[in-house]
C-alpha cells in the first residue's frame, strides 16, 4: 500500500487482531488484486536502526505469507514496542496467529466456513510505510 489514504482506510474499516507484539488490521475488498501489505513501525519501538529491522522482518515474515491470502486482502502490521526484542520466528508466529484468527472471522461472517480459500490472482506486491 503506497498511500496515507489506503493506511487510514485499512486502519479504520478494517478488521484489528492483535496477537504478541503486532496488530494486524485486515481489510477483504472486491476488487480481485494480489494482497498488499503495510507496515507501521512506530518511535516508541525504538531509535531509526531498530524501526528500520524491525520493518525488514516484518517484511519477509508477510512476504512468505501473501501467498495464502484471497485476492483483493489488504494488510497493515503494526508493531508494538516488544517486536524489537522479539525474534523473526516469533513476529512469524504471532503473525500466523494473528491472520489465522483474522481468516476464521472473515469465513464465519461470509458464512463459508473455514475450508474456504482462494488463491491470489497476481503475485504480491510488499511497500514498507513511513507510518505517517
Amino acid at each position: 500500500m503506497r498511500t496515507r489514504g489506503e493506511h487510514a482506510r485499512v486502519g479504520t474499516a478494517g478488521r484489528r487482531t492483535r496477537s504478541g507484539p503486532l496488530v494486524v488490521h485486515s481489510l477483504w475488498t472486491t476488487s480481485g488484486e494480489s494482497p498488499r501489505a503495510g507496515f507501521v513501525v512506530g518511535r516508541r519501538v525504538g531509535k531509526a536502526v531498530v524501526r528500520n529491522r524491525v520493518r525488514r522482518r516484518l517484511r519477509e515474515q508477510v512476504r512468505a505469507r501473501l501467498d495464502r491470502l484471497p485476492p483483493g486482502t489488504m494488510l497493515v502490521v503494526r508493531a508494538l514496542p516488544e517486536a524489537a526484542s522479539a525474534s523473526s520466528e516469533g513476529l512469524g508466529q504471532a503473525l500466523d496467529d494473528a491472520l489465522a484468527r483474522a481468516l476464521r472471522a472473515r469465513a464465519a461472517s461470509d458464512g463459508r466456513g473455514d475450508d474456504a480459500r482462494a488463491q491470489p490472482a497476481r503475485s504480491p506486491r510488499l511497500v514498507a510505510g513511513s507510518g505517517r
